[in-house]
């Protein structure tokens, strides 16, 4: 059942190829989460629907969000494309008794661990460079310059993973994907709600 207590924020993050997005909807399947939609100023790509995993919207209308202090976190990618975390999906969170699931970028989980410091973040990490080259040739999307910008992101964004609270290799998607859940069941297990439930408990034998 949703509870009236502050939602949980997962903030989980990766170079592009380690399978992010393919874990999300492991800790998506744990009841009472949901995903928070960013906005980003680049095109759809041929497979991707608005609203699923971005709303896609103008620069004009990204710089309306941002003088509105409508997101939680912004941030420019590869120097060309913006990507946010509308202020919104907390809100309904909050409202609904849900935790909340964001996928996005260090630069923007850096800027919600210093506004969200309980947050919980996860960096998932590929088994190698090797790995991770193949996984973004094998998408067929990229240019070779793309392809190069991406590996050097990737080496960047790698040195990143002390900042995380957890770190989760994919190299068997099964595994990975019960890493995660376990994390999310864990942070429930210690989260607030879970003290004044005992707390209640307490106050039932008097103190």
């Amino acid at each position: 059942m949703p509870t009236q207590d502050e939602p949980i924020v997962f903030v989980i993050s990766g170079p592009s190829g380690s399978g992010k997005s393919t874990l999300v909807p492991k800790l998506l399947e744990l009841p009472n989460t949901m995903f928070s939609i960013s906005c980003t100023t680049r095109r759809p790509r041929a497979t991707e629907s608005p609203g699923k995993w971005y709303d896609f919207v103008s620069e004009e209308e990204f710089d309306r969000m941002v003088r509105e202090d409508a997101f939680l976190e912004y941030a420019c990618v590869f120097g060309r494309h913006r990507y946010g975390t509308p202020r919104k999906w907390l809100d309904l969170a909050r409202e609904r008794g849900f935790d909340l699931v964001l996928e996005i970028d260090v630069q923007g989980a850096g800027q919600i661990r210093r506004k969200l410091p309980q947050a919980v973040s996860i960096f998932i990490v590929p088994p190698s460079r090797v790995e991770l080259e193949r996984r973004i040739r094998g998408r067929g999307q990229d240019s070779a310059d793309e392809i190069a910008r991406r590996l050097d992101r990737a080496r960047d964004e790698m040195k990143c993973f002390k900042e995380y609270d957890f770190i989760v290799v994919n190299d068997d998607l099964d595994r990975a994907g019960r890493e995660v859940q376990a994390i999310g069941i864990a942070a429930r297990c210690r989260n607030g709600h879970a003290r004044r439930v005992v707390e209640n408990i307490l106050e039932a034998f008097g103190g």
